[in-house]
Order: C-alpha cells, then structure tokens, then sequence
C-alpha cells in the first residue's frame, strides 16, 4: 500500500490561520479519497509560515470497481419519467432491464464502475480541495484565477511504496506537481526533491525547516526557559504567544533581550501586554520582585553575530512602544491625583452605553444603587461597595486602556491605590468583570462580590427590559455569559441570595425612560413605558386614560403608581422569564458536573428557586440519592403510588388528602407502611427546615422497600369502600412526603 505526500508551497502564511487550514486540508483530502472509493491507515498534517504538508499512510492502490443496481419506473411510464432516470443513472435505454415486480413490469439499471487507480483520484481530489480551499481570506495574484491565501508556488504530489515514487500527475494554474521544495527562505534557499515523507521531513530539518508546529513550540520554551534561568529569572508562560509565535517562523532561534531602565517602573501587566501585542516578545521575570525586566523575542534565522544586531533592533522599536505606554501611564496618574477615579471617569456621562439603556454614567449609577442593596446579603460594607460601583469603570476613560483594552479593570485597581482608596475598593475594580469564562477564577472578596453581581445583574434586567434576548446562537450582549457569571459567583462563594429581590421594576421601566422623567419629560416617560408594555397604543388613548383616572399632566411617578398593580404584573411576568433563563444556565453549569436536567427541573419546581445555592444543594443531593438502588427503586414505587391516585382522584372527583387511618389496616406490609412513613415525616420535615437534604433524601429513599412490599401484598382499589379510601389517602401521605423533597414528577425514567 503506497503512501501519499502533499506539500502546498506558498508565500508566508498568517500564524493565526495555520493550524486550521492543516487541519481543513486533512479533513478535504481524506474526504475525498474516502468517498471516490479508497481507504488508508492514517493522516497527519502540519504547517510552517510557508507550506501546508500532508502525510496519508496505507493508502489503498485503487479504487475497488463497483456494481450497483436501481430500480426505475414502471414499462409503459412517459418518457420524460424513463429519461429522467436514465440521466440520473448514466445509462442509455438499450442499457435497462424489464423484470418482473409486485406491481409489474419494472425497468432496472444495473450500473458498474470499475475501479481506478489511486493517482486519477488523488489528482481530482487535491485539485477541488485547492480550488475550493476555505480560507478565511484569499487572494489572486498575476493573471490566473487561483486563489490562495499568499501566491502558491509549488506543489509536492508525491505516491511512494517500495518499489520507489511517482508524482501524481497534476497541474492547477499553470502550477505542475512535482517531487522538489525548498527549505529556509534565507539559511537553505535553494531547491531539493524528496521521495517520500521521511526523506521530505528530515531534508527539511537539514534546510532549517522544522515542519512540526509543536516541536518548534517546544525548542522555544525550552531555549528561553535556559536563558532565562541562567540569568536568574524566570520565563513568563503564555501558551498562547508560543503557538503564535512558533507560527512565524520556520527554524527558531530564541534571543533574549534586556528592557531600559526608564521603562522598569511601569505595571508588569502593562509591559506583558505591550511586548506581547506589538512585538510578539515573552516577558521574563525576576521572581524576587515580581518586575518584568527582560524579554524574549525569536528570530527566524541564525546570524554571525548570535543575533545582536536583531536584539539591538527589537530594543529601539520598543523603547519607542515602552515610551507610548509610559506616557499614558504617568499622564493617567496626573488625572486620578487632580480629580480623583471618579474625575478620571466623569466623560462616561458622555458615553453611550445603549440607546435605549442611557450612558456609561447611566448605567454606573444603577450599578452603584445595586451594588449598595446587595452588600448586606454578601457580607459587604454598603457604604464601600456603593463607592466601588461608582468607580470600577473609571479606567474605560484612561488612555492606557483606550491602547490597551484588555487592561481594563487592571488599570482600574492601579488607579484607585494611586488614588488612596480602600484596597478593597481597589479589588472591586479589577473583579467585578469575572469570571470572564468557564475557566476564569470568581472573585471571592465580599465587595468584588457585590460589585460584581450588581454589574452582571444591571446587564440582564436593563437588556431583558428592551427586549434584547439572546436567540438561537446570537448573543451579542453577551448575555449568557453575564448569568453564567452570577451563578458560579453565588454559587462557589456559598451565597444565600434571591435574585428576584435584585430584579425589580428594570424590566418594564426601561432607564432611557426613567432618566426622562427625572429631566422633566414625565409625559413622555409615562407614554414610552405604558406604550411599551401594552397599555396604550397612541397619544389619544393616553388622553383618555388619564382624564378618565385624573392624571392629566401628573408627574410620571403618580402615573406609575397608578398603574402599579398592573405593572407589577408585566413586572413580574418578565422577572419569571428572567428567571427561568438562569435556570436554563445552571442546566448547562450542571451538566458538566454530571447532574442530569431532570433533577434539577425536580428541584426548581420547589420553592426558594431563586436561590442559586439552596438550588444547586437540593439538586446534589437528589442526584446523589438517585445514583443508589433504593434511590432509584424509589423513584419507581412513588410513581406507581402517584399514577394509582391521581387516577382514582380524576375518577372519583375528590381528593384524597385527609389523611389514613392506622385502624383500617389489614395486612401487616400495610402497617409497616404506616410506620415507616411516620418515621420517614419525623427525620424530612426537620431536616428541610435546617436545608439538610441529604438527610431528608436519606430518609425519603428509606421508604423504598416498605413501598414495594406494600404494593407486593396489597391490592389498592380493593372492593370495599372504605379500605380503598384509606389506601389512597396511605398512598397521598407517600406523595406528599416525597414531594416535600422535591418535586419527582419530574424525574425522567
């Protein structure tokens, strides 16, 4: 069995697109050849700023010829039916069958293709994956109509097995396969052939060509770790940069270089950021003092001088970019010293948010107003949480994060210590935007907390009022993330908050609408929002309405007030929406930690399933008493109990709810019953009360076998009225005892 390799030579490749276009060429090229007929034993594909290679391994020799038989129309059908199908199986009508049918005569065409050999297919294959490439940006070059992301040179398509190598005969564009490529642009210039993937892979490696993206990753960290610790510093990892970098060049020689003392002052997030951004340098550490004071550029090439001339380049372009990040630095150091963060922050007013949601400023007091509210439920001091809130964005307004965006929140901490504020105030300012991802730590610290929930909740409820939701894949205001965020703050830090107390009327009076009428335009907040959730639908039927209640010209919060009932209905109505979008978050959260959604649908039909962390306990301790066989059984016995009762309460008309009787018992599974649940009601009640679900799980799935022995010895609809009636209220005693735990109608299975 020969095998195949493929090298697509062009000019440099973008590092950001490499390890998808190796990939996509994989996947089209076996796809290819899989569909047309053959098979191999394995793909591996690699990439290098200037070539995309492909390795297939066992690949078969030919296709295997193919016979295939499809059924066509009745004889006698019209012609246009018969030439339909005949186009469709490539045949003449000389070439059809007429056998026999059920329904009669048929016509049949019997279709064989003979195999073909590996190099016909290969070529059709690399010639569409070419042609069709999916870059994300392509270009034309010359006067032919390839597109490619860079112009292609050259081709390798080369079939070895033992016996030797043969090119695929190919030619896209005037471009002809062959067996040739080149090595170092500048180290190993010149052409060379090659006869198969080990000989191509090591020729490389003697023209300064490593093609594998991860062992030049690996002769990077390795080399800068060296140098690094030899002069007694310490690398810092970012496994980002290094696939990145490793992207951009095709033989690694790792160079470190020394930062200017004028520079050593700035924040070491500031000089990470800076080098990394602009220049694609590794920042070094002095792990003594946490000081960036060195960094590691990688250079493409060896040089005569061990790389000093490109050193002392590098070194000039980012003195240039040091002294930029400087200046912002110490100019946005004057700002905080003259007025302060919320000076530094006072061009938010100025800032819109959403057209529909007010300004940065807008949106800031909310949070501030929030954050004051939440701070008691978080352990927080009110009056610091309130004064973070109103200065956690201030940096969106510094020019260093308008250089550097991803350093907002960061800076926002250096300037309120440079300001003097409360460290935890300081804190806040960085915290409040985590977790940023399912991998990003909670902030913990009671301020950072308040903060925090107050920013992600003002989001939700400001965007659930105006009716932006997310849809299907769309979530442009990042809205998922946002009560992701709440959920594993609440629930990692253990807190016992209600969310539906923090959501208020924001999802019906909308902030564009409430700021209106705090600048004198109560008519026209009171007409955008009564509008809005339906209550009027122009300005006469607001006339109306207002005449008709002696509103006329009332300010907008009489008007609410008014109406407060009917608000707090609509109020309520979205709140619930809100809520029940949470939920559908914690499902996913869940999930990943194992726990089915049908146990966590059983635990929010309880009460208290606004508190994310009663919620997820109750939901832990079902799915724990669940994974037990009596768990498990348990499940089943209640069902059995609740089906037999509900159908003879919709049969009967009553409900059977008033309690069994000890003395109606007749056989002696029946009375073991009896006692088992008056055991099992005096362990749950007190223990739901203490929220020890584990307990009051324990004590449910107890019931199991005197549940199976009951239903084993006794028949429930017996013939007698007056058994039959205290059987079902025995069986309404199980179902409320099991629905005091949670809710297991719900529980799938």
């Amino acid at each position: 069995m020969p095998d195949l390799l493929i090298e697509l030579f062009s000019e440099e490749i973008p590092a950001r697109m490499q390890a998808r276009a190796a990939d996509d060429l994989r996947k089209l090229v076996t796809d290819g050849l899989v569909e047309a007929g053959l098979t191999y034993a394995g793909a591996a594909a690699f990439a290098t700023p200037r070539r995309l290679t492909l390795a297939i391994d066992g690949l078969t020799g030919e296709s295997r010829a193919v016979r295939e038989e499809r059924k066509g129309p009745k004889v006698g059908a019209p012609d246009a039916a018969i030439d339909g199908f005949l186009r469709g199986a490539g045949i003449t009508r000389e070439a059809l069958e007429i056998r026999d049918d059920k329904k009669g005569q048929t016509y049949f065409a019997v279709i064989e293709k003979p195999g073909r050999k590996a190099a016909d297919i290969i070529a059709e294959v690399l010639d569409a994956t070419v042609r069709n490439f999916p870059w994300p940006k392509s270009m034309r070059w010359g006067t032919g109509a390839l597109k490619w992301v860079r112009p292609l040179q050259s081709i390798i398509c080369l079939l070895s097995d033992e016996a030797g190598a043969e090119v695929v005969p190919l030619t896209i564009d005037a471009i002809t396969a062959g067996r040739s490529t080149r090595g170092h642009r500048f180290l190993s210039p010149d052409a060379f052939t090659v006869n198969g993937f080990d000989d191509y892979e090591a020729k490389l490696k003697r023209a300064h060509v490593i093609l594998r993206a991860d062992e030049r990753a690996e002769v990077i960290w390795n080399d800068a770790t060296q140098q690094a610790f030899a002069s007694g510093l310490e690398l810092v990892e970012d496994r980002g940069l290094l696939a990145e970098v490793a992207g951009l060049v095709e033989w690694p020689v790792v160079l470190l270089g020394r930062i200017d003392d004028a520079f050593l002052g700035l924040p070491p997030e500031v000089l990470q950021t800076s080098m990394k951004e602009h220049q694609k340098f590794f920042s070094v550490r002095n792990p003594k003092t946490g000081r960036i004071e060195r960094f590691v550029t990688v250079a493409n090439m060896a040089t005569a001088d061990h790389g000093a001339t490109i050193l002392a380049g590098n070194q000039k372009v980012l003195a240039a970019r040091l002294s930029d990040a400087k200046f912002f630095w110490e100019n946005d150091l004057r700002t905080v010293k003259a007025g302060g963060l919320e000076g530094m922050g006072a061009g938010l007013a100025n800032v819109t948010f959403h057209n529909k949601l007010g300004s940065q400023a807008d949106r800031i007091a909310r949070i501030a107003a929030l954050a004051r509210e939440i701070a008691p439920h978080v352990g927080a001091d009110p009056d610091l949480a309130e004064q973070a809130a109103k200065v956690a964005k201030a940096d969106l307004q510094s020019e260093m994060v308008g250089e550097f965006p991803e350093l907002q929140g960061l800076m926002g901490r250096y300037y309120a210590t440079a300001a003097g504020l409360n460290p935890a105030v300081a804190a806040a300012c960085q915290d409040h935007y985590s977790p940023l991802g399912p991998s990003d730590a909670v902030p913990t610290a009671p301020v950072s907390v308040a903060v925090a929930l107050a920013d992600k909740i003002d989001t939700l409820t400001g965007f659930w009022g105006i009716h932006e939701k997310p849809t299907g894949s769309k979530d442009p205001f990042a809205l998922r993330r946002a009560s992701l965020g709440v959920i594993r703050i609440a629930v990692e830090n253990a807190l016992r908050v209600q969310l539906k107390n923090f959501f208020g009327l924001l999802t019906v009076v909308t902030p564009v609408e409430a700021n209106a009428a705090k600048t004198g335009k109560e008519r026209e907040a009171a007409f955008a929002t009564l509008t809005r959730i339906g209550f009027v639908s122009d300005e006469s039927q607001l006339n109306a309405v207002f005449d008709e209640v002696g509103l006329a010209g009332r300010p907008f919060e009489e008007v609410l007030e008014r109406y407060i009932p009917r608000i707090v209905n609509v109020a309520e109505a979205a709140n619930a929406d809100l809520l029940a979008f949470f939920h559908d978050r914690l499902k996913v959260y869940l999930k990943d930690q194992g726990i089915r959604h049908d146990i966590i649908d059983a635990c929010i039909a309880m009460p208290g399933n606004d508190d994310l962390t009663l919620l997820v306990k109750r939901a832990r301790a079902l799915a724990e008493t669940l994974a037990t066989d009596d768990g498990e059984n348990l499940i089943q016995g209640f069902k059995r109990a609740n089906n037999i009762l509900t159908q003879a309460e919709d049969k009967d008309g009553v409900e059977y709810s008033y309690g069994a009787d000890l003395k109606f018992a007749e056989d002696n599974a029946e009375k073991a019953l009896f006692a088992a649940l008056d055991a099992a009601d005096a362990k749950i009640a007190p223990a739901m009360k203490d929220e020890d679900f584990s307990t009051a799980m324990t004590a449910m799935a107890a019931l199991r076998g005197p549940i199976d022995a009951f239903f084993t010895a006794v028949q429930v609809n017996d013939d007698r009225q007056v058994i039959r009636r205290n059987r079902l209220n025995l069986l309404s005693r199980i179902r409320k005892i099991c629905l005091s735990v949670a809710d297991l109608t719900k529980i799938e299975g």
